[in-house]
């Protein structure tokens, strides 16, 4: 078993998964606490559940698959993760029982601690059915007789969602907040890898493509002002719980996540163990 050590007191490593529908969901939505981790020592998982082969306004099928994928070993070398990419259309991921159990050997051949995935309120098909894919397999990790191939976990992990802006039927609510002011730079970099999406496909989509600069320098400054997040009062109060009011107040950049019901439920000692950055 691999200890690490935190102001004198050692540690077992974490082990955390992120799943998300897409190559570069992971990155945007908890690259930079992931970054926290990974250079901690523990042991960070980005999945995408589809590869990403619709995801383009001139490319497609199989050519646009590959790229996608290059792009997210290169993101994974810049963030310091594991990046895994299934072979799912896009566009077409359902909430089958053969998805669920793939879901759920990922998530026990990791042993993870935590799980992060997204909300099961979106605008995206893919996003939704990754969420249910997620929520169901919380709690099935630990059943001897599901996906019985693979060693069941002794314990159910925390199972967290990451932040959206969407209201119904209920806003997104950050039970936990992380400071990323310092590895923001890092983030941006690491999502930058996936060229094919943040300058080109999504700014087509948002009818901006005329705006994205040519160099690289002038690139990575547009994509941090596009993709800096605005901390809200909800998560401004999530950092004042976990770091204090005085440390939260200087906090610029911030990642939060919702605790999923379905998941354990972590006390606030427990949560302070898994994130060993609060302290």
């Amino acid at each position: 078993m691999l200890f690490l050590v935190f102001s004198g007191v050692a540690q077992e490593k974490i082990n955390v998964i992120v799943i998300g529908a897409h190559p570069d969901d992971a990155d945007i939505r908890a690259g930079g606490t992931a970054i926290k981790y990974a250079k901690a020592g523990h042991n960070v998982l980005f999945v995408s559940l589809t590869n990403g082969d619709a995801g383009h306004h001139e490319k497609g099928g199989g050519a646009l698959a590959r790229i996608r994928r290059a792009e997210a070993r290169e993101a994974g070398k810049r963030f310091g993760v594991e990046y895994i990419v299934l072979d799912n259309h896009d566009g077409e991921l359902m909430p089958t029982l053969e998805n669920r159990l793939e879901v759920i050997r990922l998530i026990r051949k990791w042993n993870a601690d935590i799980v992060l995935g997204p909300r099961p309120n979106d605008y995206h098909p893919d996003h939704r059915n990754t969420a249910i894919l997620v929520q169901d397999a919380a709690y099935m990790v630990i059943v001897p007789n599901v996906a019985s191939d693979v060693p069941p976990l002794e314990k159910n992990p925390v199972f967290l969602y990451v932040e959206d802006r969407f209201q119904k039927p209920y806003p997104f609510e950050p039970d936990i907040a992380v400071d990323i002011s310092a590895e923001f730079d890092q983030k941006i970099y690491g999502i930058a890898a996936h060229e094919s999406q943040m300058f080109e496909w999504l700014p087509w989509t948002g009818g901006r493509l005329d705006q994205v600069p040519k160099g690289e320098k002038e690139r990575l400054k547009w994509l941090a002002d596009w993709r800096r997040p605005n901390i809200s009062d909800e998560i401004r109060n999530s950092l004042k719980k976990w770091y204090g009011p005085e440390k939260a107040a200087n906090i610029k950049v911030a990642e939060a996540f919702e605790i999923c019901e379905y998941g354990r439920r972590p006390s606030e000692e427990e949560i302070k163990k898994l994130f060993p950055f609060f302290d």
